[in-house]
């Protein structure tokens, strides 16, 4: 009694190259274990399944009583997709009847040639293609873990019925779609059926015939020693790996004869001879120069500058979504206003947008609706004022949400505005949001059964307007209910000389853009310490103005 020393890692391995797959090369050597060759058992004394009775080492006479040297071991080269014919395969295209297919046909052809020429080149080994009709049913009941009672989930079923092959049919030109491209209502049968990755694949099974001598050729005696996978991105998937340095594979096979057989698999692709290696690299470098060329053509040869002491601000951005909102239904009207000193925007330049009308889902305890709205424009600053103590306005992101009802009559969501991020990069901003209201059952009830709501003349009331000339903006009576938020996302590019020239101008520039670089932080800090210098003296003067017997603790002035 002896065990083996065999290699029981029979999974798979996953390798790229970015090398033509047909160069790939494999050599398979297939040994029968007799009592022989015994000496490559090392003993060890062990219980169980790895135990085999040395009975079964014999070699089993003939009727000549001896055994063929070369039907106990049989070594090959196999190229990828190279087509090697099993005794099986050799009796059934030998007769005509049986060819169904133009495949068969042309099999039939190879098999008659090579029968003319000699015969096999192997015994034992052979292959299935992708082209043939093989389908390996060890891969239906595959185990995702190492658990003796796993149940396979309905993904693993449905992927391992999957018949990823490579189809280079075309497609008829002006065709009707038989589906439909986006499904609303998906059912849960319908994303479970939807849910399995169908990749191109072209696969390749090397086979081994292990039928007693002088009864090969029987379906139940095949057995598989490699599976090779290869997709469109150069992703080889092997099973079993290479075997290299570790020992070799062993298969048992079953019935009253048992037999042991080891095999080897190793990879023997011929490696590139320095002349191919460098054309080889002759012809990257060759790509690459004119993909680049390409690549400056689209460019231009005159990068547009923009005029000594202006910055430009180009934002690429996006109304992702809005949450929070009453009603149904809702779309976005938005506008960027420019400070009116040193800011200016090209004639063609669009400035506001409104979006899509979207139907809201809910999300937790919210109703959000995403937009995904996109949006670009492009602004220039001109630095004019050389004072250390003049800090620049930057642009204000003004927004109105709106929704609309059954009768196509919008309602007012929301107000909300934002300063513009002043420095460069990706930015996501939350505006919050409110609305006017009047008091009293009846508003309520016109605003949900005929529509209609208060409103803002200006928008730029939401803030401070641009046009306010005045040293107080009270807004002293004005009721307001707070309601959703706005998520807009937004990439901020500047681009100026100064950034990139050492003159004088740089050094003249260089407090101006240390200044734009802290503006959003000394901006949010000013605007924290304005509006409660402001709401301190209007609540002063409020007091003052009102009676003293209607003056109370706990009343609050909403600014």
């Amino acid at each position: 009694m002896a065990e083996a020393s065999w290699s029981t890692d029979t999974g798979e391995a996953v390798y790229r190259s970015l090398d033509p797959v047909r160069n790939l090369r494999l050599r398979v050597h297939l040994q029968r274990i007799t009592s022989g060759n015994f000496h490559h058992y090392q003993p060890a004394a062990q219980s169980g399944s790895d135990l085999i009775d040395l009975a079964t080492f014999r070699p089993q006479p003939t009727a000549s009583g001896h055994r063929p040297d070369e039907d106990e071991e049989e070594e090959i080269v196999i190229g990828w997709q190279e087509k090697l014919f099993s005794q099986f395969e050799v009796d059934v295209y030998q007769n005509e009847a049986a060819c169904q297919s133009p495949l068969d046909c042309q099999y039939r052809q190879e098999i008659l040639k090579l029968e003319n020429s000699g015969g096999r080149k192997n015994r034992r080994i052979f292959t299935y293609t992708d082209s043939d009709r093989y389908t390996n049913l060890e891969e239906h009941c595959q185990k995702m873990t190492t658990a003796a009672s796993e149940v396979p989930s309905f993904l693993v079923e449905r992927m391992a019925n999957v018949r990823r092959r490579r189809q280079d049919r075309r497609g008829t030109e002006g065709g009707i779609l038989k589906s439909r491209i986006i499904t609303w209502e998906p059912s849960e049968e319908f994303v479970k059926n939807s849910h399995v990755i169908n990749t191109p694949l072209q696969t390749m099974y090397i086979m081994a015939d292990l039928g007693p001598y002088g009864k090969l050729g029987y379906k139940k005696y095949e057995h598989v020693l490699c599976t090779v996978k290869v997709d469109s991105n150069g992703v080889i998937t092997v099973k079993p790996d290479f075997t290299g340095l570790r020992a070799p594979y062993r298969i048992e096979t079953e019935g009253e004869k048992q037999e042991l057989w080891k095999y080897t698999i190793d990879n023997v692709s011929s490696l590139a001879q320095p002349e191919e290696e460098e054309r080889e690299q002759r012809v990257f470098k060759d790509l690459y120069g004119r993909h680049k060329e390409y690549l400056s053509s689209l460019v231009g040869t005159d990068f547009e500058m923009t005029v000594p002491g202006t910055l430009r601000l180009f934002v690429n951005g996006e109304v992702v979504s809005a949450q929070g909102y009453e009603y149904d239904n809702l779309y976005v009207h938005f506008f960027v206003e420019l400070p009116t000193t040193n800011w200016s925007s090209p004639a063609f330049q669009k400035l506001s947008g409104i979006t899509q009308t979207c139907a809201t889902k809910s999300l937790g305890m919210d109703k959000v609706a995403y937009f995904c709205y996109p949006f670009t424009f492009e602004a220039f600053f001109l630095h004019k004022d050389e004072s250390a103590d003049a800090l620049p306005e930057w642009p204000v992101l003004y927004c109105e949400v709106l929704s609309l009802d059954f009768w196509q009559r919008y309602r007012v969501e929301g107000y909300g505005a934002v300063v513009l991020p002043a420095t460069p990069g990706s930015h996501t901003l939350t505006v919050s949001t409110w609305r006017p209201m009047e008091l009293g059952t009846v508003a309520e009830l016109r605003r949900f059964f005929i529509g209609g709501s208060l409103e803002l003349e200006d928008l730029s009331y939401v803030r401070i307007p641009g046009t306010f000339k005045g040293e107080r903006l009270s807004r002293f009576g004005l009721r307001t209910e707070t309601t959703g938020s706005v998520t807009f996302r937004l990439h901020c590019l500047q681009q100026s000389r100064a950034f990139m020239e050492s003159s004088s101008l740089r050094k003249r520039m260089q407090s101006m853009l240390d200044r734009l670089e802290g503006f959003s932080q000394q901006s949010s800090v000013h605007n924290v310490l304005e509006a409660f210098y402001r709401a301190r003296r209007r609540m002063q003067e409020a007091r003052e103005s009102l009676p003293q017997d209607l003056v109370r603790p706990s009343e609050t002035l909403e600014s």
